[in-house]
């Protein structure tokens, strides 16, 4: 007899929503420079910046270009007519304080705020400033991200509970003999668990290794602390230039010993506002003489990144475009982020990678070389995949 083929790995549901079209909220306490790094990041004064608690209420909205190389590449290759790069969605919230998740301040409504984004750039103030008051009397960040993660831990807590209730009361009558009751009981046992990781283990959800059936629960909970955290820490201009101040070692501990792996980003908010109201001589002129470059551009790709978020391109005279998709898309799924009638009536792709391209020159030598493809329905996307779609009439 043949040898069995061995099972294939089964495929890890990614966390948080399906879909390409993520967004990423700005958190953090009151005056610590959440709207002007909004206003720098998004070239605009939506975000209210001032000098007191709740300027911000309403959340703001802005579309970042997301920095690539091999976009740009693209562009100088084709000469389109039309370039779009790559977004990401960033948001603006009101400023969190201590008590958020029992209602004080706006603490509902920013938490619900929380809810609707994917991810989190959480912004956390380590300068000295007399004239920019803070909400708790002084200057802690390790304090103020004990709060943030403490407020939305409670918020989940409150939430999980809430559901694990009503599901226990209709629970007490299932039997064991069909599906339906069976996996009524497995989802019980995983709103237990995700109770016990926020109450008995104290930590984020988005720490604990879960299985696929574990994640669908998760996923339809939509809680605060699933979401990806990326830290940004805002500096005074003089410690982003020389690259030293005191809280930047304190805040890694703090992220090592409570969310060990999430990224931490320092950068100067004062200094990036001054870089964005000079012309681009002028700003890398700046740059050279500091000895240091906007952070604006990592700060981007990382929050992208941060989602699972990839993406393709379309290349030709027209037009060169950046396609953002989730980490993990087929190709009908990645065809119909253009148009559903390139998923609904896909017939194949014609792919060839980046690397490729940029190797060998050109589409021709790409096709000589025999490494343009054909991918069907199976084909999992890479990032900076080029493609082709051919779909039926």
């Amino acid at each position: 007899m043949p040898p069995k083929k061995a099972a294939a790995a089964e495929k890890k549901i990614l966390l948080g929503r399906p879909g390409n079209n993520l967004k990423i909220g700005i958190v953090g306490l009151p005056n610590v420079g959440k709207s002007s790094f909004f206003n720098v990041l998004s070239k605009t004064d939506l975000g209210k910046a001032a000098n007191f608690p709740y300027a911000t209420i309403n959340p703001e909205e802005a579309r970042i270009p997301v920095p690539d190389p091999r976009f740009d590449w693209l562009c100088d290759l084709y000469k389109p007519a039309s370039k779009v790069p790559a977004f990401l969605t960033c948001i603006d919230i009101a400023g969190l304080t201590a008590g958020a998740s029992t209602g004080a301040g706006l603490g509902n409504a920013f938490l619900s705020h929380v809810r609707a984004v994917d991810g989190i750039f959480q912004v956390v103030r380590a300068f000295d400033d007399a004239e920019v008051i803070h909400v708790e009397g002084d200057v802690d960040p390790c304090r103020d991200m004990e709060i943030i993660s403490t407020e939305l831990r409670l918020k989940d807590i409150e939430w999980v509970e809430k559901h694990l209730d009503s599901l226990k009361k209709t629970g007490r009558a299932l039997g064991n003999t069909s599906l339906a009751d069976k996996a009524k009981k497995e989802e019980i046992a995983t709103v237990q668990k995700i109770y016990d990781v926020l109450t008995k283990e104290n930590k984020d959800v988005r720490k604990v290794e879960w299985n696929n059936k574990e994640i669908d629960v998760v996923n339809g909970l939509q809680l605060l602390t699933a979401k990806p955290v990326t830290y940004l820490v805002n500096l005074s201009e003089r410690d982003y230039i020389r690259k030293k101040n005191k809280w930047l070692p304190k805040i890694k501990a703090w992220i090592d010993e409570h969310n060990p792996g999430d990224p931490l980003i320092p950068f100067s908010v004062a200094l990036e506002e001054r870089l964005a109201n000079m012309s681009d001589e002028e700003r890398k002129e700046e740059e050279q003489k500091l000895g240091v470059t906007s952070a604006l551009g990592k700060i981007t790709q990382a929050g992208y990144a941060s989602l699972d978020l990839i993406r393709y391109f379309t290349c030709g005279p027209d037009e060169v475009r950046a396609w953002t998709i989730r980490r993990g898309t087929k190709a009908p799924q990645a065809a119909g982020v253009i148009h559903s009638d390139f998923e609904n009536k896909f017939v194949c792709g014609e792919i060839m990678s980046y690397e490729d391209l940029r190797e060998f020159g050109s589409e021709a030598a790409v096709k000589a070389a025999g490494k343009l493809r054909q991918q069907g329905k199976p084909y999992e996307m890479v990032d900076g995949d080029i493609a082709y779609w051919k779909a039926g009439a």
